[in-house]
């Protein structure tokens, strides 16, 4: 097996090669698991509240029962435009219970975006913080939404800060609403249906749970279905992999990606469900303040996130002055963007903890690679896949075959807990996986011990005067220089060469730099350079290429002069 899978001779002492057969079970169960073993410990912490074990199946099961009363079948899709609270990790397993799909949406989509996504997935149900309730309302008559479920934010507050919340914030930052008729008080809800048990509803394990929407950054968004099973492996994969380190019911675990991106709701949440974590709730992970605060109040030993995150971190004022340590942290995961060697260095040095760098896709629910826990981290690989996943190097232009060690192709995936299809899509989905195997788009190779390294999205390759050459390739020596806080690359239109290379440019403040010309041959040496005093990115910190591209078709660039 060693010889077709080269990675699992290089796994970390006591992860296993496979995890089949895996448990029939959903995150229901496992939850329920949890609550019967210990109800009376914390499941969620949130800004100094939490809510026990106990009382989280309480609460679930009155949501999913007032879900049911509102008309909610099986099957059918349940929106929640929430940031990360209490009241969102309510709301997957409430919907659960009910049979439903989840369908966490980014609260922060436009109203357009908003009615594309409901709609797309045909969604019956809307759980929405309060600050978009009227966005949802404005856009609701041109979808199928029938009901809609408001939440305040302060509802799951301790009572000071729910105080000041009320008399400092909520009229200033939209959380007081009007409710229109038909539309109901989350806390309403719970409070009325608060003796109900679970709905009588079989939820099976081969069952839709979650359609995650991808492709934003680069086309019109589609919903990835994930089945309850594969929730349940892609957590148990990552605890196998983490167990040299990760403790069992003791260690915390900081939910800092977003709940609706596949990193924050299979990843991380799922980890901590399966490994009886605490979850240590962040709302906005780019309130750094907050953040710092939370790790110094709950001591999570466990955190994901992207390298922006963790850079904004070590930088923070409370960290550089020493109030606030990050030696609680065992183990931090990187993905969604390139992690520079410095960046890892320096994070690993203050919190004696391994700051781990990952590769997925929402497509693949998770199913991952990642660097090992005790072991070498190669510098530039996004690790080996975890137990039950396997990675093939195919042919970048026939999709055929397997690439030698150090060859670049496209990356293809194989795993149990691979999307099920996008959503109403057969076309897309049959495009994306082929013979059970899912093409990621992405370019990479492998080494000859299994590690995987990237280059870039195959739609990403800049073709200049013949040449290919990689967005990240050129990003990464960029890096290396000691002026450059970020850099993104992209292929902009050029006259003689069909594409030239232009970088954008963020610069350490009072420092100044020049393309590296020695470390890339002479063509993938940027003809154009932006500086900026930032780049656009998506809510989880990744540089946004494609908006970079069409600020620059349209002239608006923002470079400085």
């Amino acid at each position: 097996m060693t010889d077709h899978y080269p990675w699992l001779k290089n796994y970390d002492k006591g992860v296993p090669p496979t995890l089949q057969p895996y448990p029939q079970k959903t995150m229901i169960e496992i939850v329920d698991e949890s609550a019967r073993a210990k109800p009376y410990r914390a499941m969620l912490y949130f800004k100094g509240s939490k809510v026990l074990y106990a009382d989280f199946i309480r609460q679930s099961n009155a949501l999913a029962t007032a879900l049911v009363a509102m008309g909610v079948q099986k099957g059918e899709r349940v929106a929640m435009l929430l940031p990360n609270c209490p009241q969102m990790i309510l709301g997957f397993q409430a919907i659960w219970k009910t049979g439903a799909i989840a369908v966490p949406v980014n609260p922060l989509y436009t109203e357009h975006e908003i009615e594309h996504a409901l709609n797309e997935v045909d969604a019956r149900a809307v759980i929405v913080l309060n600050p978009f309730y009227n966005a949802v309302k404005n856009i609701q008559d041109k979808t199928r939404v029938k009901f809609v479920i408001a939440t305040n934010i302060k509802e799951y507050l301790p009572q000071p800060l729910r105080l000041l919340f009320t008399l400092v914030r909520e009229k200033k930052e939209g959380y007081r609403i009007g409710l229109k008729q038909g539309d109901a008080w989350f806390q309403d809800v719970l409070k009325k249906y608060r003796n109900a048990r679970r709905p009588a509803i079989e939820v099976k394990p081969s069952d839709p749970a979650v359609i995650l929407f991808s492709g934003g950054t680069t086309g019109t968004p589609k919903g990835a279905v994930g089945t309850h099973q594969a929730l349940v492996i892609t957590a148990m994969q990552i605890c196998a992999w983490l167990s040299p380190v990760l403790e069992q019911w003791e260690d915390k675990v900081a939910l800092t990606m977003p709940l609706f991106h596949v990193f924050g709701c299979v990843g991380a949440m799922g980890t901590a469900m399966v490994n009886h974590s605490s979850c240590v709730i962040i709302p906005n992970p780019r309130d750094l303040t907050d953040v710092v605060q939370s790790i110094k109040k709950y001591k999570p030993t466990f955190m994901p996130g992207v390298p922006t995150f963790y850079i904004g971190i070590m930088n923070h004022p409370l960290v550089i002055s020493g109030k606030v340590t990050l030696e609680s942290m065992k183990l931090c995961i990187v993905g969604a963007a390139p992690l520079m060697a410095e960046t890892k260095k320096r994070f690993e040095n203050m919190t004696g903890g391994r700051l781990l760098e990952g590769y997925t896709m929402t497509e693949c629910m998770q199913a991952a690679t990642v660097n090992p826990v005790i072991g070498a981290n190669k510098e530039g690989s996004v690790g080996m896949p975890l137990p039950d996943v396997v990675i093939r190097i195919a042919d970048a232009e026939t999709g055929r075959g397997s690439m030698k060690p150090g060859q670049l192709g496209e990356i293809c995936f194989q795993a149990p807990n691979l999307m099920k299809e996008y959503w109403n899509q057969p076309q897309e989905t049959a495009d994306m996986l082929r013979d059970g195997w899912l093409y990621s788009g992405d370019i990479g190779y492998l080494d000859e011990d299994g590690n995987l390294f990237l280059h870039s999205r195959k739609k990403e390759i800049i073709k200049t005067s013949g040449f290919q050459v990689w967005p990240r390739e050129i990003e990464e020596v960029l890096h290396e220089h000691p002026a450059v806080m970020e850099a993104g690359v992209a292929g902009v239109p050029d006259q003689y060469q069909g594409e030239s290379v232009k970088a954008w440019v963020v610069l350490n403040a009072g420092m100044t730099c020049s393309a590296c010309k020695a470390k890339l041959a002479a063509y993938k040496v940027p003809r154009r350079i932006g500086f900026r005093d930032a780049l656009p990115k998506t809510q989880i910190g990744k540089i946004l290429r494609r908006v970079l591209l069409d600020e620059e078709k349209a002239g608006d660039t923002g470079d400085k002069k």
